[in-house]
């Protein structure tokens, strides 16, 4: 009994598991069946995933980028629903918005963005481990520049990519065989006569099977590539008003800072745009094209623009040294671009020293006992470009905007207090004796004679007594020539010596006899 039980329970659980039982197998095809299913739809309804890595400016001008890069019609979208947190404030941030189609029904991809503002070399180990094999095709670099210190652009420029090799440092070598690849491939995007347009679709080229016939590259393109597409972003354009009503920058001024920008981002095949908060820019459709989301229903074709100062739109792959100069013909782009390489290569006590040298040979009165001054593009555009900042009106207004407090470095009290004291016993020795009384006597007379003068100005003093005109002054003199006729001197000798008020009454006296004559007539029938 008990081994016909083993047996049976060895059969049992011999044939449940074996291999050749047909409803096992068509269990184990229909879990299958049900597993490629389900993971297809879910690959269908997964959205393209792109990464933006944006450096410098402030959390606050980061705010306003991230408000620039999505449409009128998203902004209202966001509004009704949840709108994603933004956290920025320290270290490395992070955010996301979805790229909606141009019916706003339909998503094209969702765009997580990485945000850095200190350009610190301890911060590269949080931005290496975003360059992952999966995410270097879907990436691209954002630099945010202000209008409001464009003399500090290259040296921003310069420290953000000084903090970027840094980064390339700590990623393996498949990482970096994969970035050469993707860089290889960006030589060639939008270029006339590629194959790929600039937001990687298949150009008209292609399409009409010519084969690929692009443009060489040429002097100073791409010799200092990145990794990852750049696009550099300049915010607050609206600012250039002000440096020209201000600062007295004129057009030339505008075009040699242009210049210097896109002459030093052709080295790294990157991109530029203007942007400003009183008018809409291209911004959108750049940084769409670069990370390769484009719109079956509606396409915005990005259009160069380097004649509007306010809103400059410089693709890659379309710059060149001979459209660099169109605008100041005597620009130097070569020597800019290869100092430019320099700097690259360059430590920063190296740039400390290219500028104090620069410094001491604008102090030195002898050109032939100064040294060779090293080619920097940093120190030769710091020293042409003027500071905004630096005059009284830019400061005022920089306090009225609340930017920064306008503060005074002030004396301690008891110090200032023992600096006054001396002065002014300094000068109490040094001024001049009290004069005598007597001195002063004429000063009075003087005092007199303006208050006669001013009563002079004054006129007589005339009233209205029963339709008489009278002259009160005039009148008061007649008595009193009148008294003085009829006194003698001894009498009046004796009035002076006794009282001042007697001759005072007797006046009184004699004028309201007088007056009361005159109010006791009867006036003209």
């Amino acid at each position: 009994m008990t081994a016909n039980a083993n047996r049976v329970s060895t059969y049992t659980s011999g044939s449940g598991s074996g291999s050749g039982d047909p409803d096992t197998r068509n269990g184990e095809q229909k879990k299958d069946l049900w597993t490629s299913m389900l993971e297809s739809v879910a690959s269908g309804k997964r959205l393209p995933e792109k990464n933006l890595v944006v450096l410098g400016g402030t959390p606050e001008s980061q705010r306003d980028f991230l408000e620039s890069i999505s449409s009128p019609e998203s902004r209202r979208n966001a509004d009704r629903s949840k709108t994603p947190p933004l956290a920025n404030n320290f270290a490395l941030g992070y955010t996301y918005y979805d790229v909606l189609d141009a019916d706003q029904d339909d998503t094209l991809a969702r765009v997580s963005i990485h945000l850095l503002s200190q350009p610190s070399a301890e911060f590269a180990s949080l931005v290496a481990p975003l360059l992952t094999p999966d995410t270097i095709p879907n990436t691209a670099l954002i630099i945010l520049l202000d209008w409001s210190q464009p003399q500090e652009w290259l040296r921003q420029l310069w420290t953000w990519i000084q903090m970027l090799q840094e980064v390339l440092k700590k990623v393996d070598s498949e990482q970096h065989d994969l970035m050469e690849e993707v860089m290889a491939t960006w030589k060639e995007r939008g270029r006339g006569g590629a194959a790929i347009n600039l937001d990687g679709t298949p150009s008209a080229t292609a399409t009409s099977g010519d084969g690929d016939s692009s443009l060489p590259l040429g002097p100073g393109e791409w010799e200092e590539p990145l990794g990852l597409p750049l696009c550099v972003v300049c915010l607050n354009a609206q600012k250039i008003e002000f440096l020209e009503r201000s600062q007295r920058w004129k057009e030339p001024d505008f075009d040699t800072v242009l210049q210097y920008l896109r002459t030093v981002l052709l080295r790294h095949g990157a991109s530029l745009i203007y942007t400003s908060q009183n008018s809409p820019s291209q911004l959108p459709s750049l940084i769409h094209a670069t990370l390769g989301i484009t719109s079956l229903l509606k396409r915005n074709p990005l259009k160069h623009n380097v004649i509007d100062r306010d809103k400059i739109v410089v693709p890659p792959n379309w710059d060149s040294w001979g459209k660099i100069r169109v605008l100041n013909g005597n620009f130097d782009a070569e020597l800019i671009s290869n100092a430019w390489a320099e700097d690259i290569n360059s430590s920063p006590e190296d740039l400390e020293d290219a500028k104090e040298q620069d410094d001491e040979d604008d102090d030195d009165d002898h050109p032939q006992t100064r040294k060779p001054a090293r080619n920097s593009a940093i120190t030769r555009y710091e020293e042409w470009c003027p500071d905004p900042n630096s005059g009284g009106l830019a400061v005022v207004e920089k306090a009225m905007l609340g930017d920064k407090w306008i503060t005074v470095d002030s004396d301690d009290t008891q110090a200032f207090l023992e600096r006054q004291l001396k002065i002014l016993e300094a000068f109490k020795a040094k001024a001049p004796e009290k004069a005598p009384e007597s001195a002063i006597r004429p000063i009075k007379h003087l005092e007199f004679g303006d208050e006669k003068t001013v009563s002079e100005h004054i006129g007589p003093v005339q009233f209205n007594m029963g339709g008489i005109q009278v002259d009160a002054d005039d009148m008061l003199k007649r008595l009193k020539d009148r008294n003085a006729y009829s006194t003698t001197s001894e009498e009046a000798e004796e009035t002076a010596s006794s009282t001042d008020t007697v001759p005072q009454e007797l006046d009184n006296e004699q004028l309201h006899s007088f007056f009361s004559g005159l109010l006791g007539r009867k006036g003209p029938a």
